[in-house]
């Protein structure tokens, strides 16, 4: 489906020059002089490779739309993750390459995940926005820094460091965004 290049957003999925990309970053730009455009940071989904684009709004480009299924994640071994399909029951194992370096950590037994395929290939896992995790460790609140809004580093049990604000102590649950990872809200359990 052709969609003019102001149109890419966060997330999409296009094809450019030969390959499948998706949109990770996007500016809006409208300089002094000509035309406004969108820059945006493009990753390709099989190598990983990123790429700065610029798209004008008189420009077509490719949108992708990919087969999405839900699948439960079920374990980890070694390299490999293994997700089961929510519908056919079916087992798949992808290696963390597929999954996303930075997305592994966030996995968690019993989540329920979005594979993504374009022509029978998997592609890519897409997490839930948030999920919940214990802080194991959280440094001390520093005396009078209370004033303004101020933020403590702590480590999750999955050993991600997060910013968390100063009333966040060890052993409480947080709910932390899977993409920024950014702290959320307190896990109201």
């Amino acid at each position: 489906m052709k969609i003019n290049g102001n149109a890419i957003r966060i997330g999409m999925v296009i094809e450019h020059q030969g390959r499948l990309w998706r949109a990770h970053k996007i500016q809006h730009t409208q300089p002094g002089k000509g035309g406004a455009y969108l820059q945006v940071e493009l990753r390709d989904l099989r190598e990983g490779t990123k790429l700065n684009e610029r798209f004008r709004s008189a420009e077509t480009v490719e949108r992708v739309r990919l087969e999405q299924q839900e699948y439960q994640y079920l374990f980890a071994d070694g390299d490999m993750h293994t997700f089961m399909n929510n519908e056919t029951f079916d087992q798949v194992s992808l290696a963390a390459e597929v999954v996303g370096e930075d997305q592994v950590p966030f996995l968690q037994e019993g989540m329920t995940v979005t594979i993504e395929s374009y022509e029978g290939s998997i592609i890519g896992v897409q997490l839930p926005d948030t999920a919940v995790f214990e802080v194991v460790e959280a440094d001390a609140v520093v005396k009078g820094q209370t004033a303004a809004s101020s933020y403590k580093p702590a480590i999750l049990d999955n050993g991600v460091r997060i910013m968390v604000p100063p009333h966040i102590e060890t052993g409480t649950r947080v709910v932390v965004n899977t993409g920024d990872r950014s702290y959320v809200e307190r896990a109201k359990d």
